[in-house]
């Protein structure tokens, strides 16, 4: 288990003060955990107050013991209630903010107004962006962790060719793959930002389950248990001759890589193996092109362009009527972080460092899903690789 060097917390939240002060902003609370982790070290319920300049304090309603031993900030106090915190501020030499920051894009409502009681007339400004943004560009601890958690997903695609076999259900290998996961110490917790966004491991299925729609914003979804969960594995049987799905987000101390492979059981209809291979390509032009201040959305459009000449305008990236506005997603302490391979993202560019996951997938009605994905960090002269399980479709 890993604790945050205090060094590495305390770059992380100078590079959001100098945000904050670039746009005017005295000070911000953070109370979303994946901030809180990612800021602190722990997520130890209560605020973390980053004035624009100067030290940051950490005020924990629960565990007050717990935070003082995970996390590397300086400051840490106790409180009870929101009203506490003006006399908190004051006690270590910072004057309530006029202008403030807090997570707007994640922040429920009635905790909003319970700090707007106390934030008196004060501007409060959405300060999620900022937050993702810095959180973007990984550091070389990061990125590290992020390496052990693809580690984890190769030996789960090890387990998986031992497992599979034709007659067992999806949930059957999704239950042996995600505690051979648990053994190599998966969190459990597959964190997303996006509200009702949920991710249990990743996604597992076969056949045509795999290329069922579901509500959540991914290109593939599954029948799932119940419609309480409504995607990711079900009680179908595994055949022969039908891709079988193994979508994986290995979660190790605190950070994730996503990663997709394609099994099946004596082969593949030439129409599957085709769609899978054209993938590959779709994913090799993207390292041809994804390079430092190349903006998100042309490397979408460079590689939405080819699968539509390649056939696929209709069944890439989701069901037709299904189908996501994206082919990236940035990922580290969430899954759905910056930067967005995706549709009208013109304006926001690599920068060395970012990691995301590129999943280009296509999906055929009542036959199945096919499609690659791999986790990378970008570097000056190109994209490296975090995951790196064969790409080869494992035929059984």
């Amino acid at each position: 288990m890993r604790i945050t060097p205090a060094d590495e917390l305390t770059e992380r939240y100078r590079k959001l003060q100098k945000r904050f002060q670039e746009n005017g902003i005295e000070g911000a609370f953070l109370q979303q955990s994946a901030d809180l982790f990612y800021f602190t070290g722990s997520i130890q319920q209560g605020v973390f107050y980053i004035p624009a300049a100067g030290e940051p304090v950490y005020m924990v309603r629960k565990d007050f013991n717990r935070a003082r031993m995970e996390s590397g900030v300086k400051e840490i106090v106790p409180f009870k209630s929101p009203k506490d915190i003006p006399a908190i501020l004051g006690d270590f030499g910072h004057a309530m903010p006029k202008t403030v920051g807090m997570e707007l894009d994640v922040l429920p409502v009635a905790l909003f107004n319970r700090f707007r009681k106390i934030l008196g007339d004060a501007e409060i400004r959405d300060a999620g962006h900022m937050i993702r943004t810095v959180r973007a560009v990984k550091s070389k601890y990061e990125i590290e962790i992020m390496k052990d958690a693809a580690l984890m997903i190769d030996r789960v695609c090890q387990r998986a060719r031992e497992v599979i076999r034709a007659g067992m259900t999806d949930l059957e290998l999704a239950a042996e793959l995600e505690f051979t996961a648990r053994k190599l110490g998966h969190q459990g917790i597959t964190r997303m930002r996006g509200f009702n966004s949920e991710l249990f491991y990743g996604h597992i299925f076969s056949g045509a389950d795999s290329a069922a729609p579901a509500f959540l914003d991914a290109p593939l979804g599954g029948i799932g248990v119940n419609p309480s969960i409504g995607q990711g594995a079900s009680y179908k049987r595994i055949e022969a001759n039908e891709p079988i799905v193994v979508d994986f987000a290995g979660a190790f101390d605190g950070y994730l890589a996503d990663q997709t492979r394609i099994f099946c059981i004596g082969g593949l209809p030439d129409e599957l193996k085709k769609g899978y291979e054209d993938m590959r390509a779709i994913q090799g032009r993207l390292k041809e092109i994804a390079r430092p201040g190349v903006a998100w959305g042309e490397i979408y459009d460079v590689c939405y362009q080819m699968a539509c000449d390649l056939g696929y305008k209709d069944y890439f990236m989701g069901n037709a009527g299904a189908q996501v506005g994206f082919i990236g997603h940035g990922i580290g302490v969430e899954v759905d972080e910056y930067p967005f391979i995706a549709r009208g993202f013109s304006d926001q560019v690599l920068e060395e460092k970012m990691t995301f996951a590129f999943e280009p997938k296509v999906v055929f009605a009542g036959k199945g899903a096919v499609g690659i994905e791999n986790t990378f960090w970008v570097e000056a002269d190109g994209l490296k690789h975090i995951t790196f399980t064969s790409e080869e479709l494992v035929v059984l």
